[in-house]
């Protein structure tokens, strides 16, 4: 009997976020750089002929019904009139509310992952137009390479960048993205950089100082690795990054991490790990 293959859905990080403005129907417009890294949840998908579409496992936190794995499957069902259903499993690793992507990335994996198994075989583009009512995170899961992003985060062009090693860091809170996007504080009118070139010296997050008032652990999290070089605040929070050329470098600092904090290294990747399952 031949194993089930394990998909990975890696984490993102921004490695730059700012709220250039904000459109009529109350969604912000943003600058972004998304790089993705080696490390995030895994998914397994066993095809059923019933059209039942079901998580097999239990994830606290995290109800089947409003699972973001199984609305992206019932979705490309629905859209690609497929009859076949999908068994999902789901190894979370990455925390809730992190700023990591991981339900994004999860959904995203899961259309790349049963747009194959499923026999659709739809291009890359259809596959991002259908990511996109899953939220304005997964399209770039699916885009499958470092990007800048634009607009709500949806658009999407190729940013090559630079070989590098990251230390993330896990605060322990879950942190809405709405709640943050609604404070009075927020800044919405940042001058958009003129990208390429990028660099890490421009890699502000306009959300960071929202958070951090809300969430002094945040800010604990964010003092303690910035004593090791530029360090920022991912997405809207709560998990947050330093860069380093060398995985020597990087695991050095991971090496002295308060035994109260969690954190782990990770290397990023020009490319999504699943980019050549769809063209």
């Amino acid at each position: 009997m031949n194993p089930v293959p394990a998909y990975p859905a890696p984490a993102k990080l921004n490695l730059m976020l700012r709220v250039t403005g904000r459109r009529a129907d109350g969604y912000h417009l943003l600058q972004t750089v998304f790089r993705f890294i080696d490390f995030g949840d895994t998914l397994t998908f066993a095809v059923r002929p019933d059209g039942v579409i079901a998580r097999r496992n239990d994830i606290p936190g995290v109800p089947a019904g409003t699972d973001l794995t199984v609305r992206a499957a019932r979705l490309l069902q629905q859209a690609g009139t497929v009859r076949a259903g999908a068994d999902i499993t789901l190894e979370k690793r990455l925390p809730l509310g992190g700023g990591l992507g991981g339900g994004s990335s999860d959904a995203a994996t899961t259309l790349i992952v049963l747009n194959r198994l499923w026999g659709l075989n739809w291009p890359r583009a259809r596959l991002q137009e259908l990511a996109l009512e899953l939220g304005a995170d997964v399209p770039v899961f699916v885009f499958g390479e470092s990007a800048l992003g634009e607009g709500v985060g949806e658009k999407l062009t190729p940013l090559p960048l630079p070989p590098a090693w990251y230390v993330v860091l896990f605060p322990g809170v879950e942190i809405g993205t709405a709640c943050i996007f609604q404070d009075a504080d927020l800044i919405r009118d940042s001058i958009p950089l003129k990208i390429p070139p990028f660099s890490a010296a421009s890699g502000i997050n306009d959300l960071e100082p929202v958070v951090c008032r809300l969430y002094p652990v945040v800010a604990e999290y964010l003092a303690w690795l910035k004593q090791f070089g530029r360090a920022h605040m991912t997405g809207s929070g709560a998990c947050v990054f330093a860069e380093f050329e060398r995985e020597a470098a990087a695991r050095k600092v991971l090496e002295r991490l308060p035994a109260t904090m969690r954190g782990v290294v990770a290397q990023g990747l020009a490319f999504h790990p699943l980019r050549e399952m769809c063209e």
